[in-house]
């Protein structure tokens, strides 16, 4: 079952966006539990107090906290969750590369983009939940979900693991666990360096920001690539 906060703070239209989201979970086989928010700041009161959601339908122009401004404190508690904009202001399309947001739906086609952009979610959601890296060491095997990986680095003839709050050492190559890793969300982006696309918030020169807030370098020979897959991964995310 999958979770799901759906925040508008226009009843009529959160009844709306609820039942097409009811509609397509019927139609997809898929459990959830919804829960409507008409205050965005009710919204980010439950998630500092502990409640976890799968996915996010949002409003941006709301009169507490606007939509924009809850998704960046969302990505901060929740960096997986799945957050759509549904929203009547295309303005804010190009800022919301910036926060990983999933999908930008205009409200008048909310009908038409709406089950399918949930769709497309429910299937990201299990592909988080399916793919992962096993590693193997003296002492243990350990399965880690990809979403997981920050990075991963070289250190003398060992991979490190940069996960969100461990570090596991390989002794592997690093070239070797970057043929393992299936998909495109990891990229080479220095000798030293194997970044999770999913976790990189910009680039600002000749570094890359993570949602933690480290930086890593990117080789000066690698720079238009990295440039160019990181706008591709963004493009495919929206």
């Amino acid at each position: 079952m999958y979770r799901i906060g759906i925040c508008d703070d226009q009843p009529e239209v959160l009844e709306k966006i609820k039942a097409l989201t009811e509609e397509t979970c019927r139609k997809l086989f898929q459990a959830s539990e919804i829960t409507l928010y008409t205050h965005s700041s009710t919204l980010f009161y439950d998630i500092e107090e502990g409640k976890q959601f799968d996915m996010f339908l949002l409003d941006i122009e709301m009169p507490d906290i606007n939509g924009m401004e809850l998704a960046g404190r969302i990505r901060k508690l929740q960096p997986e969750a799945i957050i759509i904009f549904i929203t009547a202001h295309t303005r804010y399309a190009v800022k919301s590369f910036e926060l990983s947001i999933f999908r930008y739906i205009p409200k008048e086609e909310a009908d038409i983009c709406l089950p399918a952009a949930l769709e497309d979610g429910f299937r990201l959601l299990k592909l988080q939940q399916d793919v992962s890296y096993v590693i193997e060491t003296a002492r243990k095997v350990q399965r880690i979900p990809y979403r997981d990986i920050l990075y991963i680095c070289k250190e003398q003839k060992n991979s490190v693991f940069i996960l969100k709050e461990e570090e596991i050492k390989v002794r592997k190559p690093l070239g070797q666990v970057e043929k393992e890793l299936k998909g495109d969300d990891f990229l080479m982006i220095e000798r030293g360096y194997i970044v999770n696309l999913y976790h990189v918030m910009k680039m600002d020169g000749s570094q890359l920001v993570l949602r933690n807030g480290e930086k890593l370098p990117v080789g000066g020979t690698r720079m238009r690539e990295v440039k160019e897959k990181i706008s591709r991964f963004w493009r495919n995310s929206l």
